[in-house]
């Protein structure tokens, strides 16, 4: 992998020569929509042909999508903020500097010349937003970085191996309630060394003396299974944090991840660990102050919040059911 520096002072980023890619795009039938906030559908497009990790990247920052008479056909997104990879590290606080990326062009249109001429227009909206520079960061293969060079005028700035970064297997912690076919899936690829997941599950927390997920962390070996049950008419829900808190702390996690947990956190709790993952059975939109979700055929969906999304979804006859991995935050899924 490598890290690709673009000096943004180059001709090809002039105001003269972005207005004649949006003119010549045009002209081929593609209409442009340059936004500090991605629509619902064109990043459930992204999220459906590009994957999860794209359209969170996409919402992190602003974009520019273009589409003709058959839809969605491609994206470049640019300026994200709160990325935490690590072969970012050494580019934050770095104002001359701005992130580009990722970008994507759908199937019908590679080769096509949409991808360069959204890569340009993206990189031309850096400069006038005043940087100096543009990172592309974790470019792999030599086509790609060729098309990076010939397009953009970059340049490698660093190599790296993403193994740097992925070697190291990260303490975790999971919180579960019930059945534990999600803390499953997470077992068996944690020991799958062809799934490329770094996690070392220490402890398994649950809230219910008789879940399934109990039988499965022996089974797996896991050191830890810790029951910490809430006995509501004797203890307050106060009381019960602080000691559920408490047994999460003994654990020691880098991660915590809730797989089936049926209990809102305190707000203590989520602030003392802030590396917290959820996944909640339903499709939730990138801004949490909403409550519907734009999906890539253009039809929104409410955002089925609670502990019966999947029942709920179905009961409402929603055309899609899905589910959402998303960090945990003070706002409830």
């Amino acid at each position: 992998m490598v890290n690709l520096l673009v000096d943004l002072s180059d001709e090809r980023f002039d105001a003269d020569n972005l207005e004649a890619i949006r003119s010549s795009l045009g002209a081929r039938g593609f209409l442009l929509e340059q936004s500090a906030q991605t629509s619902d559908p064109a990043l459930a497009w992204i999220d459906e042909g590009f994957g999860g990790s794209w359209s969170s990247e996409v919402f992190a920052g602003k974009s520019i999508v273009a589409q003709d008479a058959g839809g969605f056909a491609g994206f470049a997104a640019y300026g994200p903020c709160g990325l935490k990879y690590g072969w970012l590290a050494a580019w934050h606080g770095r104002p001359d500097v701005a992130i580009f990326g990722p970008i994507g062009v759908s199937i019908a249109h590679r080769g096509s010349g949409l991808a360069a001429g959204l890569l340009v227009l993206a990189l031309g909206a850096l400069r006038a937003e005043g940087h100096r520079f543009a990172l592309i960061p974790a470019v792999g293969g030599v086509g790609l970085v060729r098309f990076y060079e010939t397009n953009a005028g970059a340049k490698v700035t660093e190599e790296f191996e993403v193994s740097d970064w992925m070697n190291r297997r990260i303490r975790t912690t999971v919180l579960a309630s019930g059945n534990g076919t999600n803390f499953q899936a997470v077992l068996d690829a944690a020991a799958d060394p062809a799934a490329n997941v770094p996690l070392e599950i220490t402890s398994l927390i649950t809230n219910n003396p008789n879940a399934y997920a109990l039988e499965r962390a022996k089974r797996a070996g896991v050191p830890n299974q810790i029951i910490v049950e809430w006995d509501r008419p004797v203890e307050s829900r106060q009381a019960y944090d602080a000691r559920l808190l408490h047994a999460v702390g003994q654990t020691e996690p880098e991660l915590l991840l809730l797989l089936g947990w049926m209990h809102v956190l305190s707000e203590q709790c989520i602030l003392a660990f802030p590396q917290m993952l959820n996944i909640h059975p339903a499709f939730l939109p990138h801004d949490q102050e909403r409550d519907n979700v734009g999906m890539s055929d253009g039809t929104e969906i409410p955002a089925f919040r609670g502990a019966h999304a999947i029942r709920d979804a179905i009961e409402q006859g929603s055309p899609w059911v899905g589910a959402t991995a998303h960090r945990v935050t003070l706002g409830t899924d």
